[in-house]
Formats: structure tokens, C-alpha cells, sequence
């Protein structure tokens, strides 16, 4: 087994942390670390945008990956949102049994 981050934009930190709160009760994550205000640049339609935004990281294990981006795609209210994952390469053992630990059923 291995652990992942998945990184997720928010449009607002309020509903950053209701996302949050239901997939780490669901088990789908370990942690989520919220940056409040990010600032995001992108095209859409043919126009460039700005818009504030916020950040999630999500810290899971790499099989509750696929079960936890389908759960915030259900949950956000993009129509295309950002979400990204990639593997954890480097991390403290017991940092790790924790996310298993915390992702696993009880």
C-alpha cells in the first residue's frame, strides 16, 4: 500500500471545510489542510479568468483515491473542477500508519 495526496480548488473556504468534514468522516481521507485564499488564473469558454479561490490537500491512502474523487466530484459545484492526485513518494512510517490507519474501516 501506498499514500497519496489529492489537491482540490474550492471556491470558497467554507465549503472547502464542509467538504472536508464529510470525506474524512467517510473515511475517504486522513486529513485535509485548507489554504483559505488562492488567487487562479485559467481560461474558460475562451476568456481568461481570475477568480479567489481556496486550496484543499487531502491526504489519503492510494486505494481510497479513485472512491474519494469521485465523492468531491459529486460534492463541488464546478462543472469541471480541479482535482489532481499523485503519490506520496517520501514519508514518515508512522505518519503513514496513521493515514491507513484513518482510512481504513473501523
Amino acid at each position: 500500500m501506498s499514500a497519496a495526496v489529492v489537491y482540490v480548488t474550492m471556491p470558497s473556504s467554507e465549503q472547502a471545510e464542509s467538504l472536508a468534514q464529510i470525506v474524512v468522516t467517510e473515511r475517504l481521507a486522513a486529513c485535509a489542510n485548507i489554504v483559505p485564499q488562492i488567487k487562479s488564473v485559467y481560461r474558460w469558454e475562451e476568456e481568461v479568468q481570475t477568480a479567489d479561490e481556496c486550496l484543499v490537500y487531502f491526504k489519503t491512502s492510494q486505494d481510497r483515491v479513485q472512491g474519494l474523487i469521485a465523492r468531491v466530484q459529486e460534492l463541488h459545484e464546478y462543472e469541471v473542477p480541479c482535482i489532481t492526485s499523485w503519490p506520496i513518494t517520501k514519508i514518515l512510517p508512522e505518519y503513514f500508519s496513521w493515514i491507513q490507519d484513518s482510512t481504513s474501516s473501523p
